[in-house]
């Protein structure tokens, strides 16, 4: 089974369309959605319907939760996004009832943590809080007793997003936590361009992984991120993590075009942060 991870979307529909082709030519069974799809970027409605229509499953990351309901602990550039995304949205629905309904109904219907092939549990944030809790690699160093909570309530695998970081963070009785990026893990493929790393799971880890950000990258890294995690009954499971190119100014300008979204978050994609 290979399936696409993707998150933290944020309304770039630039991003989302590069990932999606790239997903597309390399033959997964299913992509799912580790929540934001919303928020901050220019085209939710786009963004939104797309991960409607590619996606088995999504969840609700806490800009999708903000729109919806209300953008709790944002700060004001934050909040002013999500109060401009919420209108777009409801204009929408005003023009075309239908399709309109059709997207809110969708929004709502996502849930907070799901579980993925009976091992993975799947959450945005982290299991303790699912749709706002980010679990930093600095924790680990910073507040070890927090990683170690965080992992006790794992069985075994964790899928999230909410950094925008792409990595995984493995935990074994013997050497405690660790975080490991993609361009530490090394790449099966040479040929491949925009493979950065492969983690194959072992049997004696916890691990928790996060495929990056598709719209929003903040590892200083301009380029889209997802992953593929492959899971067989007779191999072990291997996650494969992904970098692609974007017309980051196409984006930028359709930002700065809009007076309620602030410029930053235009200028933030150029600098991967």
């Amino acid at each position: 089974m290979r399936t696409a991870l993707i998150s933290d979307i944020h309304g770039n529909l630039e991003a989302l369309e590069k990932v999606l082709e790239d997903i597309d030519r390399r033959g997964v069974d299913e992509i799912i959605c580790l929540g934001d799809i919303v928020g901050y970027g220019p085209n939710p409605i786009e963004c939104v319907d797309l991960v409607a229509e590619k996606c088995s499953w999504s969840l609700m990351g806490n800009h999708d939760f903000a729109v919806l309901y209300e953008p709790t602990n944002f700060n004001v550039v934050a909040k002013d996004a999500a109060h401009w995304t919420r209108d777009v949205l409801e204009e929408a629905v005003e023009k075309d009832p239908v399709s309109g309904n059709r997207r809110l109904e969708f929004l709502n219907r996502i849930k907070t943590r799901k579980c993925h092939e009976q091992i993975y549990t799947c959450v945005h944030g982290s299991v303790r809080k699912p749709i706002n809790e980010y679990l930093f690699d600095d924790d680990i160093r910073d507040d070890p007793a927090k990683v170690r909570r965080i992992f006790e309530m794992i069985d075994d695998r964790c899928l999230v997003g909410h950094t925008h970081v792409p990595g995984v963070f493995v935990y074994t009785e013997e050497d405690g936590p660790d975080f490991m990026r993609p361009s530490s893990l090394g790449n099966e493929d040479p040929d491949d361009p925009i493979l950065v790393g492969v983690h194959q799971f072992h049997p004696d880890e916890k691990a928790i992984v996060n495929p990056g950000s598709v719209g929003q990258p903040r590892d200083q890294n301009d380029r889209a991120s997802y992953a593929i995690l492959e899971t067989s009954e007779n191999e072990p499971h291997k996650v494969h993590f992904y970098r692609l190119e974007y017309d980051i100014s196409a984006v930028a300008d359709k930002i700065y075009a809009i007076d309620r979204l602030d410029d930053w978050l235009g200028d933030r994609l150029f600098q991967g942060r």
